[in-house]
């Protein structure tokens, strides 16, 4: 069932992440206005009884699976174990409350990690469980895969209406910029401002990338995806199936770069002129990952954010932050 009323109870998980916040301004925007969100203080979606009970007094009609333990590859090596558990919980906990509380459709946010290390590119939904995963981010991949599979589950035993949006790498305004956390685009976006800052005689500081630069990334400005979302939430169930009959889409731009290319635009956009050098001890992740978008090409929409300008507002965002913890 698709979204069809203004007046319709939607309920975003995870309404206080990046991603999340991106979809609650683009659905507010777009006159949805009956929203309601619970940060992870008010509800800890590990929980099974606190989420149904949550979902009993509540009775969302529609449910945006945003929340979820994320970060890079560092944060992904060093805890493992948060990382498949703590989704996994979410998951499980989300999809079983809507299930057993008849909300119309729910949309289950992944990741393009869940792809084989080495899969044909552009990798399509077929390429699924098709070869091994990239062992950086297993832990993550690995639970983001059981809860697509939890929603086809769902969808094929009691034809529940569960939908997978797989979106490409993400970043924007919103976004996670500690060196241990962060994924790629905002780490870098940080190491050149800070580099830039250091050496305010002219002289830039370098800036030291992972691995050998060479390895080609896909990036999505998060208030595209968040577009994507309402796109889908609108779209008759029966129109997704007839492209998608196992619920999942790509979401991406159809664009890749390599990291080197990245850094050469965001030093560009910073206005950083140091070095760029190279820390080759360090892992460079799946050699490639872009996606094939034909499923929702075809549905009709399309991602329209250039990277440049995303970056450059993801940057003026950065630097507005920066200035509120100066003033404070």
């Amino acid at each position: 069932m698709n979204l069809t009323s203004e007046a319709a109870k939607i309920y975003v998980a995870g309404h206080r992440g990046m991603v999340g916040q991106a979809i609650w301004s683009h659905l507010e925007d777009a006159g949805y206005t009956n929203l309601v969100g619970r940060t992870s203080d008010e509800l800890d979606l590990r929980d099974p009884h606190a989420t149904r009970q949550f979902f009993k007094a509540e009775r969302p009609d529609f449910v945006v699976l945003a929340a979820a333990r994320v970060g890079g590859i560092l944060a992904n090596d060093r805890y493992p174990a948060d990382f498949i558990g703590d989704n996994l919980a979410i998951q499980q906990s989300v999809i079983q409350a809507a299930h057993d509380t008849g909300v119309n459709r729910l949309l289950f946010l992944g990741s393009t990690c869940i792809y084989p290390k080495h899969a044909s590119q552009p990798m399509s939904e077929d390429s699924l469980l098709s070869g091994p995963l990239e062992p950086t981010n297993q832990w993550y991949a690995v639970a983001k895969i059981a809860g697509h599979k939890l929603c086809e589950a769902m969808h094929r035993q009691h034809d529940d209406d569960m939908l997978t949006l797989m979106p490409t790498n993400l970043y924007g305004p919103g976004d996670d910029f500690n060196l241990e956390t962060s994924h790629v685009l905002p780490a870098l976006l940080r190491k050149a401002h800070e580099a830039k800052e250091a050496a305010p005689d002219g002289s830039d500081a370098p800036v030291t990338l992972w691995g050998s630069g060479e390895p080609k990334r896909e990036f999505l400005y998060v208030e595209d995806l968040a577009d994507a979302v309402r796109f889908v939430l609108e779209t008759h169930e029966d129109e997704v199936r007839d492209v998608a009959p196992d619920g999942m889409l790509n979401v991406g731009v159809g664009k890749d770069l390599s990291i080197n290319d990245l850094m050469a635009l965001i030093q560009d956009v910073v206005g950083h002129d140091g070095p760029v050098e190279h820390d080759r001890s360090k892992p460079d992740g799946t050699p490639r990952k872009l996606v094939d978008t034909s499923r929702l090409d075809t549905l009709g929409w399309t991602a329209d954010t250039p990277l440049r300008k995303g970056i450059e507002k993801t940057y003026d965002w950065y630097l507005e932050q920066e200035l509120l913890n100066v003033e404070r």
